[in-house]
């Protein structure tokens, strides 16, 4: 742990938006998996679920979580299939 005020403060703020962060990520992992399912059985609502992953993804990017590539990368993947 460091000894400096400003450096203890920093190790609480980068913890409490690591997990942010993780949590952020869970939830767009666990959507896409949802949309490329429904996608593959055919169900009614894949349209649904497409559009909501790739709403979370979006929303990673403006929070800096992702790379912008790699929402592109993964909202073409949930289109083409």
């Amino acid at each position: 742990m460091a000894n400096i005020k400003s450096q203890k403060k920093r190790v609480l703020t980068n913890e409490k938006s690591r997990l942010a962060n993780k949590s952020l990520k869970s939830e767009v992992k666990t959507a896409i998996k949802k949309a490329l399912v429904a996608k593959s059985e055919n169900a009614t609502n894949k349209d649904e679920l497409v559009l909501a992953a790739i709403k979370l993804v979006d929303k990673g990017v403006s929070k800096g979580i992702f790379k912008a590539n790699k929402a592109a990368r993964e909202k073409s993947r949930l289109m083409s299939a």
